[in-house]
């Protein structure tokens, strides 16, 4: 990728359009936001198919992420909590635990991260 600036930002084409990313969010996607929803949408993703493989169908999943950050360290984030809220018909919860904790091993942005950033999950179903 290639990121070009201008004026209150930087921007990179990508296949699916530009990408726009500030410090400031009303010119773009800020850059923690962007840390934040790739490791949560990698696990998201990558629990989905752990959790098709187990022989349950994911009928709806949102992901709400809570984020610490230590403003004394340049505002690094420091904490990510990932609470997955799943709609499965007939969940065996021991596996849907079993597929979180295989999620956050196998996502590539997590591991990317481990070390630096504590990564925590919850589930709940709806």
């Amino acid at each position: 990728m290639e990121f070009l600036m201008k004026e209150k930002g930087f921007v990179t084409e990508l296949a699916y359009g530009d990408l726009h990313v500030s410090g400031n969010e009303e010119y773009g996607y800020r850059p923690y936001q962007l840390l934040v929803s790739s490791i949560a949408v990698c696990s998201g993703g990558i629990l989905k198919t752990i959790l098709e493989k187990m022989r349950m169908t994911v009928e709806d999943m949102s992901i709400k992420t809570q984020v610490e950050r230590n403003t004394e360290e340049a505002n690094r984030v420091e904490k990510i909590h990932l609470h997955f809220v799943l709609r499965i018909p007939q969940a065996d919860k021991e596996k849907i635990e079993k597929a979180v904790h295989l999620a956050n091993k196998n996502c590539p942005m997590v591991q990317s991260v481990k070390g630096s950033i504590d990564i925590v999950e919850s589930y709940e179903l709806i």
